[in-house]
């Protein structure tokens, strides 16, 4: 979430962003509510302050009957002061989390559409095998019966499969490690205040994509960038720390609501998949370095496996709430004959970090919030979706990758 005082002393910018993201937002009644807030927070203080000076003036000795009928009056007035406040502050923040993170100025305008090429590798395949034929012809992937025991998209992948799956889990971990990334099993629920604090407001309850636990205060993750982002929550970090480099895997459940007219077939989206996550903490004049670093990794994981692939530097209006810019990696599919997503990396700058209380204690005692990074290493299923396209073939054998093969018992093929 933004700081009240940022959007005060940059209210154009913080409308333009908000506007180029598709949000909704009137700024200019956070700002009254503010106004509000400060002048009901004045007449609070100044009768904690009568009452503290009531207070001092009793003890000591019998107090006069005025002076305790004074203090009765001002708790009465100061409770009800301070329950106004209560609630004008509960509105500010419900106002303040509708509003998005600026953009940066490299951020192109506009929407899905508008996003921008900066790169492309590898020579694209002109023939592909289809994911989900070729992997129920050998019995690898069961959705009939997924269905039966949780539901439409919901599948058992089973023998080579499962072990390919391990095998780009393993593979995926190995880079990350590579590069100083601490791995991390984390928690596949979280706390209300912990997904709120991640920024993942849809812009419609239509695209609302969590699974929430009836009864509790929790809701199943839609990534490890959730638990991550909670990791540190209301700590502060010194200086010398950061960055802090963490790879988080875990199962992902998502609802995939507001995907229509999006491509769903077999693996590709699904309603539950595992997933290893890079995520950072750093200082925020760290942070643009950084983000180029997580992307140079993934780019480094998809060359290795032999994948072609673009970079797009994504559109305003394509960007989610809590990020100020955001690269997406797309593969060729030689089955559709088009590049499709197979990760992103996105710099939240200190937007995640303002709302879950996440600081840095510089060197000369300054207190800051710090920046926060998040990039997919290997979406598990669409890496499967990925693999059977370019490596399976119409006789049935499915080749291996070499960077893949020692952890396959150095099979070339499966």
């Amino acid at each position: 979430m933004l700081d009240v005082k940022f959007i005060r002393e940059n209210l154009e910018l913080v409308e333009k962003s908000a506007k180029e993201k598709g949000y909704k937002v009137n700024i200019r009644e956070i700002l009254d509510i503010d106004n509000k807030r400060k002048t009901e927070l004045a007449k609070v203080e100044e009768l904690r302050q009568k009452r503290n000076e009531i207070a001092a003036k009793m003890k000591g000795g019998k107090p006069e009957p005025e002076l305790i009928e004074a203090g009765k009056k001002i708790k009465i007035e100061l409770a009800e002061k301070e329950a106004k406040l209560g609630e004008t502050e509960g509105a500010l923040k419900a106002l303040i989390k509708t509003v998005p993170n600026i953009i940066f100025d490299d951020v192109p305008l506009g929407g899905e559409e508008d996003s921008v090429e900066i790169k492309r590798w590898g020579e694209n395949h002109e023939t592909g095998v289809d994911h989900l034929d070729y992997a129920v012809s050998r019995d690898w992937v069961d959705f009939e019966r997924g269905a039966k025991v949780a539901g439409a998209k919901f599948y058992y992948l089973k023998g080579e499969l499962a072990l390919l799956e391990n095998a780009l889990l393993q593979y995926g971990l190995s880079k990350v490690l590579e590069h100083g990334f601490t791995y991390m099993t984390v928690p596949d629920m979280v706390s209300s205040r912990v997904l709120e604090g991640c920024g993942f407001n849809p812009r419609t309850s239509e695209q609302s994509d969590e699974y929430y636990i009836e009864g509790e205060d929790l809701a199943m993750i839609a990534t490890a960038e959730m638990p991550l982002t909670g990791y540190h929550m209301d700590e502060i970090i010194d200086e010398d720390e950061l960055p802090l480099l963490y790879a988080g895997y875990s199962a992902c459940f998502r609802k995939e609501a507001g995907t229509y007219g999006k491509y769903t077939r077999g693996l590709f989206r699904v309603h539950q998949f595992n997933k290893l996550e890079m995520y950072v903490f750093c200082l925020p004049e760290q942070s643009k370095e950084m983000h180029e670093k997580i992307l140079a990794i993934e780019e480094d994981i998809w060359q290795g496996l032999g994948i072609p692939y673009h970079v797009v530097n994504i559109a305003a209006g394509d960007l989610g709430a809590p990020a100020a810019k955001k690269y997406d990696m797309e593969y060729w599919s030689p089955v559709n004959q088009k590049y499709q997503e197979i990760t992103s990396c996105s710099n939240c700058t200190n937007f995640q970090a303002q709302a879950c209380n996440v600081r840095v204690r510089r060197k000369d005692g300054t207190v800051e919030y710090v920046h926060t990074l998040n990039g997919t290493a290997i979406p598990l299923a669409r890496a499967l979706v990925v693999m059977l396209e370019n490596y399976a073939t119409p006789d049935g054998r499915l080749k291996v990758p070499e960077v893949l093969r020692p952890y396959l018992n150095n099979r070339e093929e499966i």
